[in-house]
């Protein structure tokens, strides 16, 4: 059996959803962050997927697909430590990581 696009969509529209989910449905903040890595790894899959399985000779060449992903991955990380360290510090303060009880922007 070999690989085709549909496959490589289907599993980035799983993940997606499956971090849709947990980014919504969970109140532990870490979880929800977990949940926001997956959707933007989901999307990292069918941008690799498309760009393996581009038929325009002239663009089929690039690696357009690739280097779109290996950005997504550095602004991840980049969101990953900052909002980490935002984490540390709530926590510091209220002693709880559930987002429920963090209102510091709240009157």
């Amino acid at each position: 059996m070999q690989l085709t696009l549909n496959h490589f969509l289907v599993l980035g529209a799983v993940l997606f959803c499956i971090g849709l989910y947990g980014a919504i449905v969970k109140r532990n903040a870490i979880a929800v962050l977990m949940g926001i890595e997956i959707m933007l790894n989901a999307v990292n899959i069918t941008m690799v997927g498309f760009s393996y399985f581009n038929t325009v000779k002239t663009f089929s060449e690039r690696l357009t697909g690739q280097i779109f992903a290996i950005f997504i991955i550095t602004v991840a990380a980049a969101e990953a430590a900052v909002a980490l360290a935002m984490i540390i510090a709530i926590y510091r303060k209220r002693a709880t990581v559930d987002v429920g009880e963090i209102d510091m922007m709240k009157w």
